[in-house]
């Protein structure tokens, strides 16, 4: 390792230091928006723990009401095309409240549902609104708050983590009422943020340049990022057999499903946050994500064929390898090309976001086909698969430098709207770490 590097690191993390003092001295701007995302993150594992629930009350089989997944994160996937042209059109501001504005309408239509279709639909919906607010939300936060990027991504990275491990928490008291309740909560809760943010965000620098729809389809064209992408794919399906099928397995009130899936949550928040850029400094991001998946799969694997007790320890410690893999995958494919970070991330969660479809689909359907311990198998085998496309086309991966240069943000320079919520994490820090 070459001494420029070293100084890099070093220099990054005294001014990331440097910065953390003004980190809670921030305009009412910049907590309306980090506070309307730690809502939005949590949505994401709102369902988990009264996915029984859900199934009961609208007498429907484990596979159907796994939908409210598929139809999220596949309408997420499609809406990666959208974002980025939507707000380099109307600006940040706008893009927010209109996200937030659908998931308002279409978390409290859910909770009005009288079959699991109509939830599926609605969930799409949400997932629609969704996509528009965590697509844009980082680059307003950056503009918006004071201390330098770095702290308006130590804040971001904060509110990710907290809405995905409370989320559930939510889910679970809300949930033990009435499985109804966390839509409504939701709603209410994503209703406030859009008026504080009509009340205290100005409107952001539209990007220079606007996006068109073809653009992050044009990017996956770079051998990198679509192995990048391709590999995520794999991953994301072992991610979302985790999140989308163990609850069924688990078959926990929602109270302790919920305390499980808030320990997987701080652990993913955790290892993404801070253990993550520790590992890539020391081995590089190429044997660091090999490695986890290959740790994720063996997970996996004991998940499925160990005791109920072995599966509640595996599905937390899954978390872990989560959080490491999500922060190394993202820096990867926004390192690796040319093309502009916003167009970049969509292009590459374009491609894994089907995953994260597919997964809580099949995963019940091949329960049905065969056996319980069959699917976290056939995860396993994903994430083996993810680690082997790495390993077979590391070489196209060698533009993604495992100690990426600082490069300083002024504090009033936002970044394109539609960025990726970690796509400027190497902006702020020498090394690699949502």
């Amino acid at each position: 390792m070459h001494d420029s590097g070293g100084a890099e690191r070093t220099e990054g993390f005294e001014d990331m230091a440097h910065e953390k003092v003004s980190l809670l001295r921030q305009p009412t701007a910049m907590w309306a928006t980090a506070g309307a995302a730690v809502v939005a993150f949590m949505g994401i594992g709102l369902v988990d723990p009264i996915l029984p629930s859900i199934a009961k009350g609208l007498d429907a089989t484990p596979s159907q009401v796994s939908l409210l997944f598929t139809s999220y994160f596949l309408i997420t996937a499609v809406a990666m095309l959208v974002t980025g042209f939507v707000s380099s059109r109307i600006g940040g501001k706008k893009t927010l409240l209109a996200g937030l504005a659908l998931v308002v309408v279409f978390a409290g239509l859910a909770g009005t549902s009288d079959s699991v279709s109509q939830l599926v639909g609605f969930r799409a919906g949400w997932g629609l609104g969704n996509a528009l607010f965590v697509s844009t939300s980082l680059a307003v936060i950056v503009g918006a708050a004071t201390g330098g990027a770095a702290s308006a991504i130590l804040l971001y990275e904060s509110a990710l983590g907290l809405g995905m491990a409370c989320g559930p928490l939510l889910g679970a008291v809300l949930g033990d009422m009435k499985w109804r309740y966390p839509f409504f909560g939701t709603a209410a809760l994503m209703a406030i943020g859009f008026v504080a943010i009509s009340l205290f965000l100005k409107e952001q620098p539209r990007p220079a340049t606007r996006t068109s729809l073809l653009d992050p389809l044009r990017a996956l064209g770079h051998r990198g990022l679509a192995t990048a992408a391709a590999s995520a794919f794999f991953y994301n399906y072992a991610f979302f057999t985790v999140l989308a099928f163990t609850p069924f397995v688990l078959d926990m009130s929602p109270y302790r499903s919920g305390a499980v899936f808030f320990g997987w949550g701080v652990l993913l928040a955790v290892f993404s946050v801070l253990i993550a850029p520790r590992l890539q400094a020391a081995f590089g991001p190429l044997r660091v994500l090999g490695g986890s998946l290959l740790l994720l799969a063996a997970d996996l694997v004991v998940l499925g064929y160990g005791s109920h007790a072995t599966a509640i320890v595996c599905t937390i410690a899954s978390g872990a390898f989560i959080g490491v893999n999500n922060t190394v995958f993202t820096e990867l494919a926004l390192g690796v090309s040319d093309a502009p970070r916003p167009v970049a991330s969509a292009g590459y969660n374009f491609v894994r976001w089907f995953a994260a479809a597919a997964a809580p689909y099949l995963a019940p359907k091949i329960e049905s086909w065969t056996d319980v311990h069959v699917p976290f198998l056939v995860a396993a085998g994903a994430a083996v698969t993810g680690a082997a496309v790495i390993a077979a086309r590391r070489h196209h991966l060698a533009a993604a430098s495992p100690h990426p240069p600082v490069v300083r943000l002024r504090p009033e320079q936002p970044l394109p709207a539609g960025d990726d919520p970690r796509a400027v994490d190497g902006l702020a820090r020498s090394s690699p770490r949502p």
